[in-house]
């Protein structure tokens, strides 16, 4: 593709031109070629995120070389406060472009949840994500033991391994994804206050918000942005948070919709690819 970049006014580049070693490309596109970066970043990729998983991949990404990256782009374009302050040590020329939901032609559907059937508390994530579940799976033990009827279901690319009776796996798959999605009453997404974590951009939240679905998340990073606790879902800091949070939506129909119709509200109007489509083109300016 080096070939055809003389021809081409910006080269936008979404984390690395290449998932291994120091920046070269970007380097001969910036530098030799002379090509204006529009440089992109979603998580906090200049950080060690090593799992057992990707322990061997991560000790040749040359996570050092985001820093230079955002030095020669011409304008950094990242999800979040916390990512663009990052790049705006290296570059002023930075701004915030938050992941948007195409509520269109995608996420066009909104969950009613008055509709009969068994309640569904839902998570998806990838195999490497599931870890964060580790601090809901206590709370959902303790209600099932108390016999509250309910699904757990998990869309992910493995089978997580928890020991729980309500427990339903659904292999993501693209062509269903939404469909999927839709079966959820309420969504989850917990985190551990990190820094890996502060770099993420509510993605899960996102989704099940623009789906009229509530969101239950933990109050880290680009989360405490997108949900205000009560109004159109709720944040939970703990254990005691968590369960009073999925009993009162379990119990009240009413409640889940409000809180979805607010949800899918949030996202037309501030995370949409309607709504940021200025924000995006701005950048080839």
């Amino acid at each position: 593709m080096l070939f055809s970049v003389p021809t081409y006014d910006f080269v936008f580049v979404h984390r690395e031109a290449a998932p291994v070693g120091p920046p070269v490309f970007e380097w001969l596109i910036a530098k030799v070629l002379g090509r204006k970066i529009i440089y992109d970043f979603d998580d906090a990729i200049w950080l060690a995120n090593t799992t057992e998983t990707n322990k061997v991949a991560a000790g040749v990404k040359w996570h050092h070389k985001v820093a230079d990256i955002c030095r020669w782009a011409y304008k950094n374009s990242c999800g979040n406060i916390y990512l663009a302050n990052y790049a705006g040590q290296f570059n002023p020329n930075t701004v915030v472009n938050p992941t948007t939901i195409d509520t269109v032609n995608l996420h066009n559907q909104v969950r009613d949840q008055t509709a009969p059937g068994r309640l569904v508390i839902g998570w998806t994530g990838t195999h490497s994500t599931l870890k964060y579940l580790d601090q809901v799976v206590p709370v959902l033990a303790k209600l099932e033991a108390e016999g509250l009827e309910f699904e757990f279901r998990v869309i992910s690319n493995q089978p997580p391994a928890f020991s729980l009776r309500s427990l339903v796996f659904v292999r993501w798959q693209k062509d269903t994804e939404i469909a999927d999605l839709l079966g959820f009453h309420v969504g989850l997404m917990p985190l551990k206050d990190d820094l890996w974590a502060q770099g993420k951009c509510a993605f899960k939240a996102l989704q099940y918000m623009a789906l009229g679905i509530p969101a239950l998340v933990s109050p880290v990073g680009m989360n405490m942005e997108v949900v205000q606790h009560g109004q159109n879902g709720f944040v939970c800091a703990n254990p005691i948070e968590w369960e009073a949070s999925l009993r009162q939506l379990l119990a009240d129909a009413a409640l889940r919709q409000h809180l979805g119709k607010a949800a899918r509200a949030t996202i037309e109007t501030r995370y949409s690819v309607v709504a940021n489509t200025p924000n995006f083109l701005a950048l080839f300016r």
